[in-house]
């Protein structure tokens, strides 16, 4: 009897740590697809944007990640449409980046 209780503790201990080392696999392989992701999306910025519109969306990705990555997936989406023909300035940056942060704003009413 104690030994079939300890024969499925070891059967449980074993399934836990399979579990665990598929959980980090998958973890692992997330983490690889994102890297890859912003390589190739640092590569295409690389392409369509001046240094100095590049250093701004760095900075814009400091302090909100959430504008940088939709202005860099629309900027992606030009560009593979063909619609981007020269590089980005830092003007033009500017424009877009207000013009996508004025679309995804959200206004907070406070009333009393």
């Amino acid at each position: 009897m104690a030994e079939d209780i300890e024969e499925i503790r070891k059967k449980k201990l074993m399934e836990l740590q399979k579990r665990y080392l598929e959980q980090q696999k998958a973890q692992e392989e997330a983490m690889r697809q994102e890297m890859e992701l912003e390589a190739q999306l640092d590569a295409i910025m690389r392409r369509i944007l001046t240094p100095e519109a590049r250093e701004r969306l760095g900075r814009v990705k400091l302090v909100k990640p959430e504008l940088a990555r939709q202005v860099q997936l629309v900027l992606v989406q030009l560009y593979q449409a063909g619609q981007i023909r020269e590089p980005i300035d830092d003007a033009k940056l500017k424009r877009i980046l207000a013009q996508i942060d004025e679309r995804t704003r959200r206004d907070f009413n406070i009333k009393w």
